[in-house]
């Protein structure tokens, strides 16, 4: 099964073409980072009205890459949601139409499941089940994973998600956006050790995360020291006390369910402190960790491709044309044939 995949849930218009006996054929990605750089965050109006100049011309760029045609798919998934609502309605959009002219299936791919099977990619994939760490700028989730669609939420962020957060504290240390590799690429030259901040909720006895005060201290410890001198050390701190927590809370949910294979999905699963700790607790646990390859941890076609092929073979898709900005992971069904 050959299959086209649209991602447009936030700022990143993403392409791929997944071929079932052959793999990832092809994928294309455009960032709007830049665009909204100078707002300080994602402008939803602007997202969209860009994803529609993007997505078709990535869509030809894709396919000739992959040196196939349009009458050469056999489906078309796309990113139903959760994210931007007028986002998430143009990469719709653009796949009914494009299926409903070839007379193809087309389904619609939850966002997070993307992310949490993209490792499956990979060269040396993991195999079911597995406990995983979706960790990106809007969630912050540990599932346990059984098989496609059998998923078991064993603890979430309560608050701001690490790829927020990470955000956030860029912009309080007067850094750019998205401030995930502004701050790991200041944290390089910083020391970690000369602040200390807190590390919420590592005793909370769940596997629950709590990342707003961690922001607020950060807040705090920046107006007392606002020069420029101190900014890498803070940054250092802060990226040492969220890699601590996102790391005890995963090896802990190894413990707690007897996996031993962990996967870490999501933009802020390239953050290298973050791997390095992550690799060291595992193999301390006699257990290994998993990463999607670098440029499958952001947003991207490919893991919408591969989901929705996933989906597709049981015969799956939706029944109605439809984008759910809001969807929890866990209300996912395992594919049934139709």
């Amino acid at each position: 099964m050959r299959v086209l995949g649209i991602e447009s849930s936030c700022d990143e218009s993403g392409v791929a073409v997944f071929d079932g006996a052959r793999g990832l054929l092809a994928h294309r990605l455009y960032s709007q980072t830049a665009m909204h750089g100078d707002y300080g965050g994602v402008v939803p109006e602007l997202a969209s009205r860009d994803h529609i100049q993007r997505i078709l011309p990535l869509i030809r760029d894709t396919l000739a890459a992959a040196d196939c045609g349009l009458d050469s798919l056999d489906g078309i998934a796309y990113t139903a949601g959760p994210g931007l609502a007028g986002a998430l309605l143009v990469g719709a959009g653009i796949a009914r139409g494009l299926a409903y002219a070839l007379d193809i299936p087309a389904v619609g791919v939850h966002h997070l499941e993307g992310h949490l099977l993209s490792p499956l990619l990979s060269r040396e994939p993991p195999a079911f089940p597995f406990v995983a760490l979706l960790v990106s700028g809007g969630h912050t989730q540990i599932m346990q994973v059984a098989g496609v669609g059998r998923y078991e939420l064993l603890g979430e962020t309560l608050d701001d998600a690490a790829g927020e957060a990470f955000d956030k504290t860029a912009q309080l240390l007067g850094l750019g956006y998205p401030g995930g590799p502004a701050i790991s690429r200041l944290a390089d030259a910083g020391d970690a050790a000369r602040y200390a901040l807190p590390r919420p909720m590592l005793g909370s006895g769940d596997l629950n995360f709590s990342f707003s005060g961690l922001k607020t201290a950060v807040a705090t410890l920046r107006r007392k020291h606002p020069e420029d001198a101190t900014a890498a050390d803070i940054a250092a701190a802060f990226q040492a006390a969220m890699c601590d927590i996102l790391a005890a809370k995963s090896l802990d949910a190894l413990r707690r369910t007897a996996s031993r294979r962990l996967v870490v999905a999501g933009g802020v699963g390239a953050n290298r402190q973050l791997r390095a700790a992550l690799a060291a607790g595992c193999e301390s646990l006699g257990a290994r960790v998993y990463f999607p390859e670098l440029d499958l941890c952001t947003d991207n076609g490919a893991m919408i491709a591969y989901a929705g092929a996933m989906r597709l073979r049981e015969g799956a898709k939706l029944a109605a044309f439809e984008v759910r900005p809001r969807w929890d992971l866990a209300s996912l069904a395992a594919p049934q044939p139709a």
